[in-house]
């Protein structure tokens, strides 16, 4: 990518374009102050509002829904304080193009999304003409998952990664960066179990969860799963209802923990088509990476998401099997 000198702005834009989103701002908490309802931008992929919600009655950080949401709770004949401070950090929130969640730092909002996915993700490859491959990565976000993002997207690969509920609801902040690269989230559970040591009633709670954190974060519902282990049975895939996503190529990096090892494993079995497996807690996974980017493209790899791999098109319910 190109990145040239941005052009300087007209003298004052800046403080035009503060001040008017300051008084769209104001306009905003005044409203929420009125009516308390706020109603979400249709445009934008998230709101402030169903952020909070969404993800404090995920029970995240230790906190149960009545503990995580006590404001949200309305005074007989009027509002409660605590409900209006919600709505007021709501309408901020949006007014600022910040997005609030669980009380973490305010960060950027995603691109919008349509049908699960950026526009960076819906650029037209196909697969069939040009030697492709998918990188998927399991278990994150983790302290490594940014590090890792800095290195793909100096080599303009895109990836999937299956995220871990529990750690997208510690580090939301990282699964946001990470779709807004333009790369494709999928699930992987809440905490990790063998799905096929469940009952029906806690595989759905491991998946409904695990849907709510991340859509709580960048707006839409993960479209592919990839069960702990690998492990399902008939049982589990009637329960997920949506693509299992499995893999042709295990580095085994979750054994190894050597990065040498894992590029060699990685580089010598890859073949166009190929999904390979990496997981993104790993440092030597990581450390791993910009050679297997480069040697990669080197031989001509187009770098893609899982369902840029597949096109598009409808996929069977369990693809990319060994």
């Amino acid at each position: 990518m190109n990145i040239g000198t941005k052009p300087r702005p007209p003298a004052g834009a800046g403080a035009r374009r503060g001040t008017t989103r300051l008084l769209t701002a104001a306009a905003l908490v005044t409203a929420a102050c009125g009516y308390l309802t706020i109603t979400p931008d249709p445009g934008r992929a998230t709101s402030g509002a169903a952020q909070v919600s969404a993800v404090a009655g995920l029970g995240v950080g230790g906190m149960t829904p009545d503990s995580a949401q006590p404001e949200t709770r309305q005074a007989e004949g009027g509002v409660s304080p605590g409900a209006l401070s919600v709505a007021v950090r709501a309408a901020w929130a949006r007014a600022t193009g910040a997005v609030e969640v669980a009380g973490a730092a305010s960060i950027a909002p995603v691109p919008a999304a349509i049908d699960g996915v950026t526009a960076e993700q819906a650029r037209p490859v196909d697969c069939r003409r040009v030697k492709c491959v998918a990188l998927t990565f399991d278990d994150g976000p983790g302290r490594y998952t940014d590090a890792l993002l800095r290195h793909l997207a100096d080599h303009r690969a895109r990836a999937t990664f299956f995220v871990v509920g529990q750690n997208v609801a510690a580090s939301p902040g990282i699964v946001r960066r990470t779709y807004a690269a333009g790369h494709e989230i999928g699930s992987h559970t809440w905490s990790h179990p063998d799905l096929t040591k469940l009952s029906a009633v806690r595989v759905r709670s491991q998946l409904a969860r695990t849907d709510q954190a991340i859509k709580a974060v960048i707006g839409v519902r993960p479209k592919l799963v990839r069960p702990p282990y690998g492990a399902f049975n008939a049982a589990v895939r009637h329960q997920t209802r949506r693509p299992i996503v499995m893999w042709s190529l295990d580095t085994l990096d979750w054994r190894l923990r050597d990065s040498a090892k894992v590029a060699r494993k990685a580089l010598k079995s890859v073949r166009p088509g190929s999904v390979i497996l990496f997981h993104d807690i790993h440092p030597s996974t990581v450390r791993a990476m910009p050679r297997i980017l480069r040697t990669l493209s080197k031989r001509g790899y187009r770098f893609v998401t899982v369902s840029q791999l597949y096109g598009g098109r409808p996929p069977k319910l369990v693809y990319g099997a060994q």
